[in-house]
């Protein structure tokens, strides 16, 4: 048994929320630069150059990358071996977030009530997800969500009958209903299986992984690469104003499902596809 505090908690979160906002992760630095080099319109690669250097001007001047600071979503795996000290996880986690979006100059976002629309001032509650796993360590990703991208994204109730083309359909309405609205280039996220909700969750979980790394299922990685070129042919282009680069990656998720269903989610992301990574 290993004991936490949730003062470590707090800091780690604190600190990974400026972090994702400041400084892009290396596989979306990677992605980016890669555009710059094929992109075929002059618009878009210019487009995309002023991207680069947006990037590279928060990193120096410890600024924003977006002036949408997010949502702070934070994925929690917990060891099952974990004592955690001190005050309530949830107040914790979210005590993090508040410290990081004042002391940060980050932009605070969240409404106290979906329908009376209060802000709360300091960027909370986040949306919190929990795993127990094995081990005796806490494994965070903080992964802050602009509404930009989140507004396009897509929860579809297919039949098992539309199969693997029907899922692929699917995920390419949801790029072509965002069009230039979720701020391409895009990374998309994609949750197959599960109940309504799971998959949901899957395509959400789906963005934080690097962007560089395939799923390990032979024939996801092929819908992986296969949309990726379909979404790139659509046209869309950096910005939505045209070009070769409408997506930077596809990454997809699946989960066990029902025998009457096929639930598809796909949770459209910009360019910046914050995520922040630590074990503690």
């Amino acid at each position: 048994m290993r004991t936490i505090s949730t003062d470590e908690i707090i800091k780690n979160i604190k600190e990974m929320c400026i972090e994702a906002n400041y400084y892009l992760s290396d596989d979306m630095k990677d992605k980016i630069d890669h555009a710059c080099q094929v992109e075929e319109s002059p618009l878009g690669s210019q487009i995309l150059s002023q991207l680069e250097e947006n990037m590279q001007i928060a990193e120096s001047s410890q600024i924003p990358i977006c002036q949408d600071t997010g949502m702070a979503v934070v994925f929690l795996k917990i060891g099952q071996d974990v004592h955690i000290e001190g005050m309530n996880l949830e107040d914790a986690v979210n005590e993090g977030i508040r410290q990081g979006y004042v002391e940060g100059y980050l932009r605070k976002s969240v409404v106290g009530d979906p329908l009376l629309r209060e802000n709360t001032k300091d960027n909370t509650p986040g949306i919190i997800h929990y795993e127990i796993v094995p081990g005796e360590n806490i494994d965070i990703t903080v992964a802050p969500k602009g509404f930009g991208s989140e507004n396009m994204s897509q929860v579809y109730m297919l039949k098992p009958a539309d199969g693997i083309d029907g899922v692929k359909d699917a995920v390419l309405d949801a790029v072509k209903l965002a069009g230039p609205n979720a701020c391409p280039p895009v990374v998309v996220g994609v949750g197959i299986g599960g109940t309504f909700e799971k998959c949901a969750l899957l395509a959400k979980k789906a963005l934080t992984r690097d962007t560089n790394v395939h799923n390990s299922i032979p024939y996801v990685k092929e819908m992986e690469e296969d949309l990726l070129e379909k979404i790139n042919n659509l046209g869309i282009g950096p910005a939505g104003l045209g070009g070769r680069i409408t997506a930077l990656a596809v990454n997809i998720e699946t989960y066990p499902t029902h025998i009457a269903g096929l639930p598809v989610a796909v949770n459209m992301c910009c360019h910046v596809n914050r995520h922040k990574h630590r074990v503690i």
